[in-house]
């Protein structure tokens, strides 16, 4: 039984009530006395339902869920709901905001899998002489990877697989990238180069390869097998650096199911696993393991709490919110209407907020010096994003399906975006009359100018101003 309230006006130290409980036994009373009379439809149908099963010789138990939206929960050792509990038989349980939080946290399941290593393909490694916290450096077969960084738990936690074809069918938990801050470049020539290797040259593939590097919320070793080897199992693990490695392999080995026995299983990769507990190791592992190429500030700032939970809010309204380069939507057998980067998001922000002329020319600003102002609260509700990312792609939807020969570009559609926030109450229509009318009365001192050219100008914002008698 579920007892749900909700609370328009949030007080900090608010607790749940304890009458609450006591006002479902109304509907636990109907139950036990096997009367439902008074009441209707679905409603009816549910307790008849109920009140089958009691009469019913299966043995079954009451269990009474109080969920609320306030800080603080019942206390269930109170008195009054003890002698609750104790006169129906019943459970009581009490779910608000700290509970729902944690149902709803933004990061995936830890992820956890088991190894079995030869002594002479792992060096330990700790800070110091003192420390019980060891780091590893290993020797690992590419198929040990696909085994370990795929979604199925029972394969991963699997280290004595002796029917390796099986792999063939297992594919990438995505989780297991949750902090690895570059996303996957499709066409890149290294993938191309990882995937030629790996058929022609297994054998060698360490020795091309740069590896990959794993951090593990704990890890513990244990030698078998007479000393000779060690099993190792990593617990809440990450893939900070190598991710484009790792996507490669599950890909290679997606592609045909003989090449997980023909080659991945013939290849080695260099793994460094280390014990990062703390958030800030973990930060510090990722910047330092990624300085070889410089990270973005849209990459960087991929990873932030607003910018996953938009992804979240957005898939559940059919739109691709992609953080990270060829991203595909969080479920495979999704039908998307939308994909949108958080690049293009972040230029559409800027430009309704009354930055149209720098929504292009200064769109590498975006997600640093500006990002904080464009994303902040005052400024940003994030439940209109799918309404405006809708407005958007029907703006464009619009310039398209014009006949006229128009020069049709993004920054036309950031003005257009704009014009309608600023309160011009004209149609789409209207709006796209307004500005290309605009673009041919404008005069600039440069001749030829492209409409691209004035359209980052400052004074052809103003000019537009003026002819919509805006402030």
């Amino acid at each position: 039984l579920f007892n749900f309230k909700f609370r328009e006006s949030f007080k900090p130290n608010k607790k749940q009530s304890n009458n609450e409980a006591f006002i479902s036994t109304k509907i636990v009373n109907c139950i036990l006395n096997s009367d439902s009379s008074g009441l209707e439809g679905k409603l009816k149908k549910l307790v008849d339902d109920a009140i089958e099963r009691l009469n019913s010789n299966d043995v079954w138990k009451i269990s009474l869920y109080m969920l609320s939206n306030e800080s603080e929960p019942i206390d269930i050792d109170e008195t009054s709901i003890q002698q609750l509990k104790d006169f129906y038989d019943m459970e009581v349980s009490s779910i608000c905001l700290p509970q729902i939080k944690a149902m709803m946290s933004i990061r995936p399941k830890p992820i956890s899998s088991e190894l079995i290593i030869d002594n002479d393909a792992l060096m330990s490694y700790s800070e110091n002489t003192i420390s019980t916290s060891k780091s590893y450096i290993v020797r690992l077969n590419a198929a040990d990877i696909i085994r370990i960084t795929c979604k199925t738990p029972e394969v991963r936690n699997n280290y004595n697989c002796e029917k390796i074809e099986t792999l063939a069918k297992e594919h990438i938990d995505y989780g297991v990238l949750f902090d690895n801050v570059r996303g996957f470049v499709q066409k890149s020539k290294y993938n191309e180069a990882i995937a030629k290797s790996l058929r022609e040259e297994p054998s060698k593939f360490f020795m091309y390869n740069n590896g990959m590097t794993i951090v593990a919320k704990d890890i513990k070793a244990e030698p078998v097998n007479g000393n000779k080897k060690v099993r190792i199992s990593i617990n809440d693990f990450q893939v900070l650096n190598g991710g484009q490695t790792l996507r490669t392999l599950h890909n290679f080995n997606a592609k045909d199911e003989s090449n997980i026995t023909e080659y991945l299983s013939k290849s080695e990769v260099l793994v460094r696993i280390f014990n990062a507990s703390n958030s800030d190791a973990v930060n510090k592992i990722a910047e330092y393991t990624n300085s070889q190429n410089s990270i973005s500030n849209v990459d960087l700032k991929s990873l932030s709490t607003l910018q996953i939970q938009l992804e979240q809010l957005l898939d559940e309204h059919g739109i691709i919110y992609s953080r990270k380069n060829g991203d595909t939507g969080m479920d495979d057998q999704k039908e998307y209407r939308y994909k949108i980067s958080m690049e293009l998001f972040g230029q559409i922000l800027f430009a309704i907020q009354g930055n149209p002329e720098k929504s292009s020319n200064q769109k590498q600003h975006i997600f640093g010096k500006y990002y904080d102002e464009i994303f902040s609260a005052e400024k940003f509700n994030i439940s209109d994003a799918p309404m405006i990312i809708e407005n958007y792609f029907n703006i464009k939807k619009s310039y398209d399906s014009i006949s006229e020969n128009l020069q049709k570009i993004e920054q036309k559609v950031f003005y257009i975006l704009y014009m309608q926030k600023a309160g011009t109450n004209l149609t789409c229509q209207e709006c796209i009359e307004e500005l290309e009318k605009a673009l041919k009365e404008f005069k600039s001192s440069e001749l030829k100018l492209t409409d691209a050219r004035k359209m980052i100008q400052v004074r052809f914002k103003d000019f537009l101003n003026d002819r919509l008698g805006l402030a």
